[in-house]
């Protein structure tokens, strides 16, 4: 199988430097293409001067994460995608177990590899750990991550299995089912458009998966650190239009309600520990899409699968039942 691995760039010429050698030594069966979203530093230069074998298409703008792989796939000929930070290490024969899992079984439609922590190797990594699922109220959680709590890698996740989302850290995707899904949702700009783009999938009867068989390393937060409150916004504003888009008809008024009052509670917490930045972030994350409301209401499709979740509250059971790893909750 035609597969191209696309490392989307802005402004990362450190990361490149340090990361994209183990990309070339270890994808032998691949393209490797840098996407740069208009970085204004000397990646492109670098690229050009140190790895000639490497491909890079220039985005005019910079669009983001969800945006910029838009720009970016249409002008890449694949069969398969593997679209991957420029914050990850890729190991020896990282790409061969997808490529076999995609060759033998074709429902499947997007993989994600074993995701552990570059600076702890011995722990999964926050974006994406072992495979990621979401609760009713659309809380991200993943086995080996739950919220900020990271488990050791102690063999516990070493399977092939369906999952509800995988990380855009590092995500293999047929080309045509990204063509059909309209790639990304540029309305997100960044954070949590894969968790939409692999529901969308799931809602058109494709299939998910995890393959621990292949394993890669991730610094993570290098683009946008976890404390930064536009992450605040971004995650707490996406994942309210996800919902909007993609919820079953008959729990999409509760379920937004709910969630809605969810995070009223999530921004007196940050205020209560002084973090009045987050409060705010969370504030304008709700102005930001009651403007984009009726927009996303319109992308809703007719084919919503209703049991979406993996538990109903991954907030009540860590917050209040003090679990911490995937097996206190499933």
């Amino acid at each position: 199988m035609k597969i191209a691995v696309v490392i989307l760039n802005w402004n990362g010429v450190k990361l490149l430097e340090q990361f994209l050698p183990s990309v070339i030594q270890f994808s032998p069966e691949a393209t490797v293409y840098v996407a740069d979203n208009a970085s204004t530093d000397a990646s492109v230069a670098f690229v050009k001067n140190n790895f000639p074998t490497v491909k890079i298409v220039q985005n005019k703008t910079n669009q983001g994460f969800a945006g910029g792989y838009n720009d970016a796939l249409q002008h890449i000929d694949a069969e398969i995608y593997a679209l991957v930070n420029s914050d990850i290490e890729v190991t020896e024969n990282w790409l061969k177990p997808i490529l076999e899992t995609f060759e033998t079984e074709p429902k499947t439609a997007i993989i994600q590899p074993k995701i552990l922590d570059y600076k702890r190797k011995d722990y999964f990594e926050y974006a994406g750990a072992a495979g990621g699922f979401i609760d009713q109220f659309g809380y991200p959680f993943c086995r080996g991550r739950i919220f900020d709590t990271l488990e050791k890698d102690n063999g516990q996740y070493n399977d092939k299995t369906e999952i509800f989302w995988a990380s855009g850290a590092c995500f293999f995707i047929r080309s045509t089912v990204y063509t059909a899904l309209k790639g990304f949702d540029e309305d997100f700009f960044a954070h949590q458009e894969e968790i939409d783009l692999c529901w969308r999938a799931m809602n058109k009867g494709h299939i998910i998966k995890y393959n621990s068989e292949s394993t890669v390393y991730h610094v993570g937060g290098a683009t946008l650190q976890q404390a930064n409150p536009q992450k605040t916004y971004l995650n707490f504003r996406n994942s309210l239009l996800m919902l909007t888009k993609n919820l079953p008809q008959d729990a999409l008024l509760k379920v937004l309600l709910i969630r809605l009052l969810l995070d009223g509670i999530a921004g007196v917490k940050f205020t209560l520990e002084g973090r009045f930045v987050h409060c705010w972030a969370i504030i304008r994350a709700h102005f930001s899409f009651y403007r984009l409301f009726l927009t996303n209401y319109k992308k809703r499709e007719n084919n919503q699968v209703k049991i979406y979740f993996k538990m109903k509250s991954i907030v009540y059971g860590y917050y209040v039942k003090n679990g911490t790893v995937f097996a206190d909750f499933i």
